[in-house]
């Protein structure tokens, strides 16, 4: 069955009305006719079945059948700060952390950032990624569609970050803690730090000595992924999928 997010407003008087971009897959991509039931999230938890009983060029009206709650979404709350990388790989990386369960993604301008964007490509890229976390949000099945922000400054990213929450830095050069005893430290010891876990991955080039210097004065923890250096498409996916399987329910079952 077909899945697309509406929002709450499209709901009125057990009538769903989808709009946008999901009309014209609805009708021609997928050829769905009258009659036909979809399931429609409100990108907060609930889902409904729907039975479309009118299609135009704007908009396709279902009629509400059921209505029930779904929870597909991790019991960690992981923002990723991307250092931006260059070509398309920011969608690869939005793509892939979404399905893995990331509830944040921040694109983020550091010191050895090669792609600059001005304010016209930027706000083009951001409705792009967007739309890749929704798409990837009906693939993977879940109930919440992660939010991708505006690009900002590493600085500024660290700013966000209270000194409380658990917040980690995969960087090359650390030889003395590895993520995976990092983790496993925080699971037995601190078990309430767990909410709310940020991780920064530095862009092709990584980190400067300054930027670890400077987050790791900000609460900041760097760890070492292992003997092999990895791309920065890769590593924040490979830190992300760690964190939500040592501390979150990635690798679970039902009911787990």
């Amino acid at each position: 069955m077909a899945r697309f997010f509406i929002s709450c407003k499209s709901i009125q008087n057990n009538t769903a009305v989808v709009t946008g971009p999901d009309v014209k897959h609805i009708s021609r991509v997928l050829r769905l006719g009258t009659g036909e039931i979809i399931r429609l999230s409100t990108g907060d938890g609930r889902e409904f079945a729907g039975r479309i009983r009118e299609i135009t060029s704007k908009q396709v009206v279902c009629e509400i059948l059921a209505e029930r709650e779904i929870n597909t979404e991790a019991p960690v709350r992981v923002t990723l700060y991307q250092g931006l990388p260059k070509g398309d790989k920011m969608d690869l990386v939005i793509q892939k952390s979404t399905e893995l369960g990331v509830a944040r993604i921040v694109p983020v301008i550091c010191e050895r950032t090669v792609v600059m964007l001005d304010d016209k490509k930027a706000g083009a890229r951001l409705v792009r990624w967007r739309r890749i976390a929704e798409e990837a949000s009906k693939q993977s099945g879940r109930a919440v569609i992660p939010e991708v922000t505006g690009q900002m400054p590493f600085r500024v990213a660290l700013e966000e970050v209270p000194g409380s929450k658990l917040a980690l830095m995969p960087w090359e050069q650390e030889s003395s803690l590895g993520i995976k005893q990092l983790l496993i430290s925080h699971r037995r010891e601190k078990p309430q730090e767990y909410e709310d876990i940020a991780v920064f991955i530095g862009p092709e080039g990584g980190f400067t000595k300054e930027e670890v210097d400077l987050a790791r004065s900000r609460g900041v923890l760097p760890v070492s992924l292992g003997p092999r250096i990895m791309r920065a498409e890769t590593a924040g996916l490979a830190a992300v999928t760690m964190v939500i399987y040592e501390l979150g329910d990635l690798g679970g079952v039902s009911g787990d």
